[in-house]
């Protein structure tokens, strides 16, 4: 997953504290935002063209969040069978490329819902990858302030507890062979390292959630690259198709070379 390097950052941003960059200013002009996202995806995407759509990717997110460390975010994709992988960026997080979601053949790739946090007044994409390589994306300006700082516990010891317990729920009514949504849910303090521990008063240092897979059976449903962006106790919403044998096997892993492994039963019907 490709993070913005710093010199890149600080020539967008133009400021540096540790250990990530300031997010940029809350009052800049649509021309800049402009340019910023010219640069974040030239980083990202290279010279591929991103076509603007209202059709292959939606974008739902709060124009001013009630939490800017919880913001929910759905992304919808009516044309799910010609979607390979999504992104998701937002553009004044001090790293911007939030995630990056690639559906497997047991996934149903028509709609993701996740919870991110959100530093300052940002612009937020949304950039469909389709099965022949093209790229279409969408935007929506979003109100928040200082997701990416907001403190995870009183302690970093408290935020540890229980790192890496997984649960998920699965919705009722499906059965074999049909489109079943499920949630996942799991414990990870997410530290951004713009933290500060409240006892100690020193900057939490960075440790988050960095990949994540998720199958059934031998089928894969996604792959997720994430950053700091991701919230605190991630929770994933997505759907898949339950055809052959279960179960669903969730694998996480982090920067600190964390990584945790659980199955999970499906009950559908026949």
């Amino acid at each position: 997953m490709k993070i913005l390097p710093l010199a890149l950052t600080v020539a967008l941003i133009g400021a540096v504290p540790a250990p990530y960059v300031v997010a940029a200013d809350t009052t800049a002009t649509d021309d800049e935002r402009a340019a910023r996202w010219k640069a974040i995806a030239q980083y990202i995407f290279g010279d591929r063209k991103i076509e603007p759509t209202d059709m292959l990717i939606k974008l739902d997110a709060p124009q001013r969040a009630e939490d800017a460390a919880l913001m929910p975010v759905t992304l919808t994709m009516p044309e799910k069978d010609k979607i390979k992988s999504v992104y998701l960026v937002i553009d004044d997080n001090p790293s911007p490329l939030a995630a990056h979601v690639s559906f497997g053949p047991a996934a149903d790739p028509g709609s993701l819902q996740l919870r991110v946090r959100v530093d300052t007044y940002t612009n937020v994409h949304a950039v469909a990858e389709t099965r022949d390589g093209r790229l279409f994306g969408t935007v929506t300006f979003v109100k928040a302030s200082g997701g990416c700082s907001a403190p995870v516990a009183s302690n970093d010891e408290e935020a540890m507890q229980g790192i890496g317990e997984m649960r998920m729920k699965f919705a009722d009514g499906a059965g074999p062979g049909k489109s079943m949504q499920a949630t996942l849910m799991i414990r990870h303090p997410n530290f951004s390292g713009m933290q500060m521990n409240q006892l100690t008063r020193n900057y939490s240092p960075s440790r988050y959630i960095d990949k994540l897979s998720v199958s059934y059976g031998d089928r894969k449903i996604f792959d997720l690259d994430a950053d700091i962006s991701l919230s605190t106790n991630p929770v994933i919403t997505f759907a898949f198709v339950p055809e052959g044998k279960g179960p669903i096997k969730v694998i996480a892993s982090d920067t600190k070379n964390g990584r945790w492994e659980q199955s999970f039963d499906t009950a559908t019907t026949n």
